[in-house]
């Protein structure tokens, strides 16, 4: 799910933050920089792992920031394809459900890569699995499994920046990236569902052990 990706980049030094030591004032100035932004063809960059060489800082000319050429190495999370994932469902709409792992929500499944048999139900904005007959809710907060099918990236083009009535500027631009997951296998989902499955197997098996 997460891996070490190793980059280059020229990283500059606030004038506020000479006062830190060098390492230091290098490796916030990359946190600052990268920590929960969206890399294209890297991923979704986590924190900073470790810095791995930097050279002497150059004045930018009418700035005051030192430019530094720094190679480190980040924590960043791309899950590979076929990967079960834990999370929780954050929300959910006619075209599938948006699932959270604390660190990020770019996580969805789309309606088709539900089970059979499942509808949305509008009055109460959930998913609904009919399995044999009896009605299965993906509530939202449920803990659930979903596995990694594919990943799409956007390309974040340069917009107009708009705004909304009272004046406030408003983002219409869509995610860089996000996940599409599964959840039609068994196994899948809400993990409540196969825990009580199980534990009526282990109920099943223990009455006949009795009858024997």
């Amino acid at each position: 799910m997460f891996i070490l990706s190793t980059i280059q980049d020229l990283i500059q030094i606030k004038p506020q933050d000479f006062g830190k030591p060098s390492a230091q004032a290098i490796k916030d100035a990359i946190n600052t920089k990268y920590s929960n932004k969206v890399v294209p063809g890297v991923g979704l960059c986590v924190a900073l792992w470790d810095l791995l060489s930097a050279t002497e800082g150059l004045i930018g000319h009418g700035t005051g920031l030192v430019n530094i050429n720094a190679e480190f190495r980040l924590a960043v999370f791309r899950p590979f394809r076929g990967e079960i994932i834990y999370g929780r469902i954050k929300s959910s709409n006619p075209e599938g459900i948006v699932i959270d792992l604390d660190f990020t929500s770019e996580i969805f499944v789309p309606y088709q890569n539900l089970f059979e048999n499942s509808r949305f139900e509008k009055s109460e904005n959930v998913w609904v699995w009919n399995s044999d007959g009896t009605e299965l809710f993906l509530d939202k907060g449920e803990p659930v499994l979903f596995r990694v099918e594919q990943e799409e990236w956007i390309d974040q083009r340069p917009t107009i920046e708009q705004r909304n009535e009272e004046g406030e500027v408003v983002d219409e631009r869509g995610t860089a990236w996000r996940v599409i997951g599964s959840m039609n296998q068994a196994g899948l989902g809400p993990t409540l569902w196969w825990e009580e499955q199980g534990e009526e197997e282990d109920e099943g098996e223990d009455g006949d052990a009795m009858e024997e």
